[in-house]
């Protein structure tokens, strides 16, 4: 994995604690440029300066992370819109993180959170960073995470592997 010491992380949560217990989580992986917001306007306020990974909590000061992460995906003519942004959440019920996923949320993370699983979300979005879709109905990361070999029908993703299992 790259070295986290020169990646700019925004951790948005209303928690004083878990902002504390993440980035004594980051520092521990060598990350040093931590900013952090209790709010959606601190966090908006910080990203116009410029992040490279986002780690937010689901609810952010009343405002939860998918209109805030839609916000982010939608805003034309700038970076900030192919941010990854990693959501830690308690709440891991099916509907909600399908949910964050179709906001375009590029990971997700239950609480409590270990040094392993943020880690693991952190190698997933820098070395393994998947292509961004940007449609009517959706903008953020692709949600397709395997290949279906079982899929016959036409490719519709450029430079997508076929499988030719038979």
């Amino acid at each position: 994995m790259v070295g986290l010491t020169q990646v700019k992380f925004l951790l948005i949560d209303d928690n004083v604690h878990m902002l504390a217990i993440v980035e004594t989580i980051l520092r521990g992986f060598g990350a040093r440029r931590i900013v952090k917001a209790e709010t959606a306007d601190e966090a908006l306020k910080q990203l116009r300066v410029g992040v490279d990974i986002i780690i937010t909590d689901y609810m952010i000061g009343g405002l939860d992370v998918l209109a805030f992460t839609r916000g982010i995906r939608r805003a034309t003519g700038s970076h900030d819109r192919f941010v990854p942004i990693i959501l830690l959440t308690a709440h891991s019920s099916r509907p909600r993180i399908e949910a964050a996923r179709d906001a375009g949320v590029t990971e997700i993370c239950t609480k409590p959170v270990t040094p392993r699983d943020l880690f693991r979300r952190l190698v997933a979005v820098v070395d393994f960073q998947r292509p961004f879709v940007m449609s009517p109905n959706y903008v953020g990361p692709c949600r397709r995470r395997r290949v279906d070999a079982a899929y016959d029908g036409p490719e519709r993703r450029e430079g997508a592997i076929k499988s030719d299992a038979a």
